[in-house]
């Protein structure tokens, strides 16, 4: 695994720098962030060996600066001028180690062999920065295939530069790793990744950098250190998302057929049900649909505010905070609720907010707070269930604390997975366990109710048939022996 490029004093990899990648991962950087590789990490084109024991190793293609001259506090025009060449790299990193790495990378990106970068070298005198394109194959089948131009990269690439030469002087041979786009995926043993930067309007090419997947040993020491874990987080990043990776798109979905039923089944009848199980507290309290006729079915996924407080919104309210974050990683057919205290006095989401979970698919939200941009929010169409609406930014009264635990909204206790119904009379909460046999039972009560319905219009009295009883229920029982139409 010999490279043309002698070892760099420091190799810094940045974490998302594409506009493909942002949107696949659900979240768009402000400014650029960092990591560091070691030096030893670097190779050329060769085998990278996946150690036994571990399955989520996945390769990123990226465009690579080598700097050229020392840099420090340099400004954004002339950032350029600081880098000699520029050739292609895989930024190859082991996801069974990232829990234990806690954002550092050692583990999981340090590995020998892990930075392969070559095989050759474009004079970075000969092309703009924006006219550079990366493309990766993986077995022959192309991956991956992006460029630097500004559509494309979410910073230009002499930022990173200028960025980094704030904090640290770069010096010449060091290495920026300049961030992948979408398409980086898990590989196997035996599996062949061949990477390549090029421009194509110069005819300039680094080569195609090409890493052959080997097993080799995992013979971790516990007594030394953490060992690799899998999880379903890690294999859904690995892997690019949930159904690359084979798992279901939501860890509390609800059958389709449950769905269906308690799309038909009224809050009504459900809280009357649940009441003659005793549980009397399932309502939340105070919500009405932001549009009248909605109906609102899914399994709960919790947000939770705390109160206003000026330090704390500093720490916690801005940058990709809770509520942010949740809001991203909602899953199709989930309902967010969002713990609020029954505070109104300012919006716990907007039409921004509403559009991120509607695009990924969310049933709706519940919030015991306010909602901004209310007329934009309907206009959406997400199934949105609130207190009122209100023009007030969230600081106002809260702070998004944190996110998936049992939370109380509009006075009802809402643990993740609960199934949560809503339609004009309000939301009720039903626990995950009971909900097939509650909705069976509140179907069979609204087919008795429509009977009685029609009896009454006829005429009927309610005495003996408000439930029906005695002979009422002999000509209910008689009616659907009959196959009473449901």
């Amino acid at each position: 695994m010999t490279t043309p490029i002698p070892r760099p004093g420091k190799i810094i990899a940045v974490h998302v720098a594409y506009e493909s990648r942002a949107a696949e991962r659900g979240r768009r950087p402000s400014a650029p962030s960092y990591f560091l590789k070691a030096p030893s990490s670097m190779a050329g084109s060769g085998d990278v060996v996946r150690p036994a024991g571990t399955t989520l190793l996945a390769f990123e293609g990226e465009i690579a600066l080598i700097i050229g001259t020392t840099a420090r506090r340099v400004p954004l025009d002339s950032a350029w001028d600081y880098v000699s060449h520029v050739t292609a790299s895989n930024d190859l990193g082991i996801y069974d180690y990232r829990p234990q790495d806690k954002g550092s990378n050692i583990r999981s990106k340090s590995r020998d062999g892990y930075t392969p970068v070559g095989p050759g070298l474009i004079d970075a005198r000969q092309v703009d920065p924006t006219e550079l394109r990366i493309r990766t194959w993986v077995n022959g089948k192309l991956a991956q295939d992006d460029t630097s131009s500004d559509e494309d990269l979410i910073f230009p690439l002499p930022q990173f530069v200028a960025d980094l030469s704030q904090h640290m002087t770069l010096e010449p041979g060091d290495i920026i790793l300049t961030g992948t786009p979408t398409g980086s995926t898990v590989v196997t043993p035996g599996d062949v990744v061949e990477i390549e930067v090029d421009a194509p309007a110069k005819g300039l090419t680094s080569g195609k950098l090409t890493t052959t997947v080997v097993e080799g040993p995992g013979d971790f020491d516990e007594s030394l250190g953490l060992l690799p874990v899998w999880n379903e987080k890690q294999a859904a990043d690995a892997y690019g998302n949930r159904k690359a990776a084979g798992l279901p798109e939501s860890t509390i979905a609800i059958p389709e057929e449950l769905r269906a039923q308690l799309m038909k089944a009224p809050t009504a009848g459900l809280s009357a049900q649940l009441r003659s199980r005793g549980l009397n507290q399932v309502s939340i309290e105070g919500v009405r649909p932001l549009c009248p006729g909605t109906k609102l079915v899914g399994p709960a996924r919790t947000l939770r505010f705390v109160p206003e407080r000026e330090d704390l919104f500093k720490t916690h309210g801005g940058g990709f905070n809770a509520q942010k974050q949740l809001f991203d990683s909602v899953a199709e057919g989930e309902v967010i609720v969002i713990e609020a205290r029954g505070v109104s006095e300012s919006g716990t989401l907007g039409d921004i907010l509403a559009l991120r979970a509607q695009v990924r698919g969310a049933a709706g939200v519940v919030t015991d707070g306010g909602v901004r941009d209310s007329a934009a929010v309907a206009d959406v169409g997400l199934p949105v269930f609130t207190v009122g609406a209100h023009p007030a930014v969230l600081g106002r009264r809260h702070v998004p604390w944190d996110s998936d635990l049992t939370i109380a909204c509009g006075n009802a206790t809402v643990v993740p997975g609960d199934i949560i119904v809503g339609d004009d009379d309000g939301v009720i909460v039903i626990p995950r366990e009971i909900a097939e046999e509650v909705v069976e039972a509140t179907l069979a009560k609204e087919h008795q109710d429509e009977w009685v319905f029609g009896q009454v219009k006829d005429g009927g009295s309610l005495d003996g048939l408000f439930p029906p009883t005695g002979e009422n229920k002999e000509r209910y029982q008689a009616f659907l022996a009959e196959g009473g139409d449901k």
